[in-house]
């Protein structure tokens, strides 16, 4: 059997400013559509599924998130995911430099959830919440591990 991650879902809040946010930071749309009807109620197990979506890749051309913003149903508002909550945790992405995206992240107020820490200088790392909450960490590579 051979298996591959193909994307990430994230439910959002508001689809333009995850795509604006996401793709200031490097990445490119893939597509966008609007999706509803029964293929669509039975692959995802809700009844009147209507929803926006994007799909999204780095640079890289290795990883994708695809976006969904509800229409139908309602979404449901949760409280934001804590580092330490079971279940979708971040979305971690690896940068060249920290310090030019969390400019970037600056720009729509994200900031660090407390400051960018270094691991045994071979990262400097840090979490924010990005659009409807994501937890976002940047990752920037130091020195060959």
């Amino acid at each position: 059997m051979t298996i591959k991650l193909d994307n990430v879902g994230i439910a959002v809040r508001d689809i333009d400013e995850a795509i604006s946010f996401f793709t200031d930071l490097g990445l490119a749309v893939l597509g966008r559509d609007t999706v509803s009807g029964e293929w669509a109620d039975t692959a995802v197990g809700l009844d009147g599924n209507h929803a926006k979506i994007a799909v999204l890749q780095t640079p890289d051309g290795n990883g994708r998130i695809e976006f969904f913003e509800y229409i139908n149903p309602d979404a449901n508002e949760t409280e934001p995911t804590l580092p330490n909550d079971i279940g979708m945790h971040r979305v971690a992405f690896n940068v060249d430099d920290i310090d030019e995206s969390l400019a970037v992240a600056a720009k729509y107020g994200y900031r660090p959830l407390r400051g960018v820490a270094t691991y045994e200088d071979f990262y400097k790392l840090t979490y924010l919440r990005g659009p409807s909450g994501i937890l976002v960490m940047f990752a920037q590579q130091l020195k060959p591990m």
